[in-house]
């Protein structure tokens, strides 16, 4: 009988996960500025720091299986959003792992409407208190964009697509810092009122292992690959 690796979800059956590695796009001129840089555009690109941050964590992918995460199978697919900042981010992860990206839709980042490219600042100077709502409620949408509950209807499906008869390997799903964190918040059962509370860096790692009968295993959160 197959024995659950050490700290894992108790598996006694002998069943096997298909794992998902969720990695954030590295930096881009918006994200340096703290900027809301959503799905309806298809840019910015990396900044120079931000291809920097893109090679490391494709090492960081590289080395799982070896020595980060031994006990999970190597990479060997890779998934991006359709956005230029998470196209260029897979684009080194693929490099890195001989692996084409294959782009979909789905996994681009929340919709922001009309708050596309503002800081929180211009945000809060033309709507009085909705950031916060946005974030504390997960049902609550800017003008024209998307709640937290609105992106979990279709990154759910998205992913449910990645790890459908993948078990016992490990994909890699380039995208957001929003879509992370539902796909984390879905894992776990949390409400999306609670989803605006994780903290995904740039260019960092989370790793999800799903089994066939749907039971989900959260195995690591914003795991710094860059520095």
């Amino acid at each position: 009988m197959r024995r659950p690796a050490p700290g894992a979800l108790a598996r006694y059956d002998g069943a096997v996960p298909a794992s998902v590695v969720l990695v954030r796009h590295g930096v881009t001129p918006l994200t340096e500025v703290g900027a809301l840089s959503g799905g309806d555009v298809p840019g910015p690109s990396l900044t120079t720091a931000g291809q920097r941050q893109a090679a490391q964590a494709a090492d960081a992918v590289f080395r799982i299986g070896k020595d980060l995460w031994p006990d999970v199978p190597r990479p060997d697919a890779v998934y991006a959003s359709p956005t230029v900042r998470t196209q260029e981010t897979a684009t080194a992860v693929g490099r890195r792992l001989g692996a084409t990206v294959r782009t979909d839709d789905r996994f681009a980042e929340i919709r922001f409407g009309a708050w596309e490219a503002m800081i929180p600042e211009q945000v809060h100077d033309g709507w009085p208190g909705d950031l916060v709502r946005w974030v504390t409620e997960g049902t609550f949408a800017p003008p024209g964009g998307e709640s937290y509950a609105d992106l979990a209807t279709r990154v759910q499906p998205a992913l449910d697509d990645v790890v459908a008869g993948a078990e016992g390997s490990t994909s890699v799903v380039v995208a957001h810092a929003a879509v992370i964190r539902t796909l984390v918040g879905l894992a776990l059962d949390a409400p999306p009122s609670a989803w605006g509370r994780v903290r995904i860096p740039p260019c960092s790692l989370s790793l999800l292992r799903i089994w066939p009968d749907g039971a989900r295993e959260v195995t690591a959160v914003g795991f710094p690959a860059a520095d």
